[in-house]
């Protein structure tokens, strides 16, 4: 079997049409650009031989019916394929309110991307006879209402039939929450811990058992590559977000069955009436780390106290904006010995730059 394929992944969109634009003076993102930068990154995808494109969520700001109607009028005027995902942001509650869809009515929106008319919140599409993608949805609500990330069981089941049914061939697996931890101990992490599936080692089990090697992401708003058994998952940082990223992938195989994807990223330094973009974003995320990073000081397992977190935290202005970038060198050497080891785990170790641009051998 020799495979070929091309395609481009685009994450965390938030898209906003204008009179739909609202703040919240912890945001991290710059739902102002959504429009513009989508439409500039569309005009570059446009002019390539893409098979196909994935978006793993979040596609609009927080699930308003205008701006789902927006990106469905978009998208369908794109020369290839597009297969799309819910995020936390596109279903945020579970009945339908006077701002946002209900859950059920996400699949209505996207019948030509993937999901054609079904009422499930996943699906399985043929993209070629020997590539299937599966498309998983991550977003489940407690009795309470409260919105988790979790692949239920009736998913579960569907997920372990189609996987079996597919054995001989390629299988790439779409979900927005990560599967696979990106960040120092994230699974358990009183600020990570959101941004992983509540059950992603019952979903990698199943993943391995049926030899699926690659799995696409979002969410956590950075980009970055890491693996798990032999399990690559790819996460790709938001568009609206520094550093406003996209991915241009090319996959390969042989007729020994090795597997090979390159994987190009881009990131958006200005677009038309945001010359000065990626500068304006880094300062933007920097100029609201101070909360957040007062939050990863104090809490386990540093748990600084405030006043000495307080000292640390301007430091760490753009620790985030790095992180987002993927492949950063983190060091603070007049950091206190056990904090400077902490923060470096979070960057690159042994030369390891893969976040951004990289060859997977898989065989």
């Amino acid at each position: 079997m020799n495979l070929k394929a091309q395609f481009a992944i685009i994450s965390d969109l938030h898209i906003a049409i204008p009179e739909t634009n609202w703040d919240h003076q912890h945001r991290f993102h710059l739902v102002e650009v959504s429009i513009p930068a989508l439409e500039f990154v569309l005009k570059k995808l446009e002019q390539l031989p893409l098979d196909f494109l994935l978006i793993p969520g979040d596609l609009t700001q927080h699930g308003e019916p205008e701006n789902h109607l927006w990106l469905q009028n978009r998208l369908q005027s794109l020369p290839f394929p597009v297969y799309v995902i819910p995020g936390n942001h596109d279903i945020p509650t579970p009945l339908a309110t006077e701002k946002s869809i209900a859950p059920e009515d996400f699949s209505q929106y996207y019948q030509n991307f993937g999901y054609q008319n079904t009422n499930q919140l996943y699906y399985t599409s043929e993209i070629t006879p020997e590539l299937q993608l599966i498309a998983l949805n991550s977003n489940q609500f407690s009795e309470e209402g409260i919105q988790l990330g979790f692949v239920d069981t009736p998913q579960l089941i569907w997920l372990e039939t189609v996987l079996n049914d597919c054995q001989n061939k390629i299988k790439l697996v779409m979900i927005h929450h990560n599967v696979i931890e990106h960040l120092p101990g994230q699974s358990n992490h009183e600020l990570g811990k959101r941004y992983i599936l509540e059950n992603h080692v019952q979903l990698l089990e199943i993943l391995k058992k049926y030899g699926v090697n690659l799995i696409f992401t979002g969410h956590l708003h950075v980009q970055d590559i890491s693996e798990y058994n032999g399990i690559y998952e790819i996460t790709t940082g938001s568009l609206v977000s520094y550093p406003h990223p996209y991915r241009i992938l090319e996959l390969t195989t042989d007729n020994q069955q090795n597997m090979e994807l390159k994987i190009n990223s881009f990131h958006l330094k200005s677009i038309p009436n945001w010359e000065n973009l990626a500068e304006f974003s880094r300062d933007f995320l920097g100029d609201r780390s101070y909360h957040f990073m007062m939050k990863l000081l104090t809490c386990h397992p540093l748990n600084l106290p405030v006043e000495e977190a307080h000292l640390l935290a301007p430091d760490l202005r753009n620790f985030w904006a790095d992180i987002a970038e993927g492949d950063a060198i983190l060091d603070f050497p007049h950091f206190p010995p056990k904090v400077r080891q902490y923060f470096q785990k979070f960057g690159v170790t042994n030369n390891n730059f893969i976040d951004n641009d990289t060859t997977l051998i898989i065989k």
